[in-house]
């Protein structure tokens, strides 16, 4: 029997062609090849691909195949107890560095305190206008807040900044950045989340580092703190282009087709780009106003894909599944 798959339309990682996303920002795929982690979102690392003291720790970061807002996963992290201290549950697109047992040392750079030759940045050469994502929370104890921080840069980079014995300085490295630093409040469904980017200068970045915590104070000594995230994105101003809504166009997959009916529009131009999950386009179609358009798909493998479609004065991005 075939089935008919919901698209779920969500504000996807694809925007315009010039303009840089956030690698695997869905939380879909998971594994890295390096340093050979599985149980971390590729791309992104937690404390079991960290330095060597933060290897020691149980997991702080865990795939999410129930609670999930789109697709198949989330990420969750979570604050948790080692040997008497509170562990941060963190994932970055850098090295959770732990110099030492003091909860102090502790930083998020592009190098591993154990290993220098090990750095990880994933590229970017945007500069969104600010950053959004969904997420869900329990606190661990009263207090406990959650926190996305997003930092623009070129070079290697660290979070906290402030040079110490264990890294130097790197501010002069700082393009701009973006704290969301959620209510101290269970939050049982999904919510949006979004904070600007502040820019302290003018230069283009190279590379984008983002860190996730279920505890906003590093110092936390409370355990328990769960975050979700999913769907993670930035967001580019313009005054030419908008999102269209759910009543403007309807987009939906049924056996290996892809329908967009654009009966409602007389936009001109407008171009539907199907992407795999690694964001290699797979398919690009035209697409005709005031009509249902029907893509065939029958050259795809079964999975789940993303979708972009962008005219003149407006976009719809989302993802849908293939069986």
């Amino acid at each position: 029997m075939k089935k008919l798959f919901t698209l779920f339309l969500i504000a996807s990682s694809l925007y315009l062609t010039a303009q840089t996303t956030i690698s695997n920002g869905g939380f879909e795929l998971w594994g890295n090849p390096t340093p050979g982690v599985s149980t971390e979102p590729t791309g992104w690392y937690s404390n079991k691909s960290g330095s060597n003291i933060a290897k020691l720790a149980n997991n702080i970061c865990f795939q999410d195949g129930t609670i999930k807002r789109t697709g198949l996963y989330s990420v969750r992290v979570e604050t948790i107890n080692y040997l008497g201290n509170a562990v941060n549950g963190a994932v970055t697109t850098g090295v959770i560095n732990a110099p030492s047992f003091n909860k102090a040392d502790g930083y998020i750079g592009t190098v591993n305190f154990s290993a220098s030759t090990d750095i990880r940045k994933m590229s970017f050469v945007g500069r969104p206008d600010s950053i959004v994502g969904y997420y869900q929370y329990t606190m661990g104890g009263a207090g406990e807040q959650p926190k996305v921080r997003a930092i623009l840069h070129t070079l290697d980079y660290y979070d906290p900044e402030t040079p110490t014995t264990n890294h130097p300085a790197c501010i002069a490295n700082k393009i701009g950045d973006a704290v969301w630093i959620g209510t101290s409040a269970n939050q049982t469904s999904w919510k949006r989340f979004s904070v600007p980017f502040t820019y302290t200068s003018s230069s283009a970045p190279t590379h984008i580092m983002i860190n996730i915590t279920s505890s906003a104070n590093q110092m936390t000594t409370i355990v328990g703190s769960k975050l979700w995230i999913d769907d993670l994105s930035v967001v580019y101003n313009s005054t030419k282009v908008s999102e269209l809504k759910e009543s403007n166009v309807k987009v939906y997959s049924h056996d290996k087709t892809i329908y967009v009916d654009f009966s409602n529009r007389s936009e001109e131009q407008s171009v539907l780009t199907v992407f795999d999950l690694t964001g290699k386009v797979v398919a690009t179609h035209k697409v005709e106003a005031n009509k249902l358009n029907t893509f065939d798909l029958s050259n795809l493998n079964s999975g789940l894909f993303l979708y972009q479609l962008v005219g003149s004065e407006s976009k719809k991005s989302g993802k849908f599944i293939i069986e």
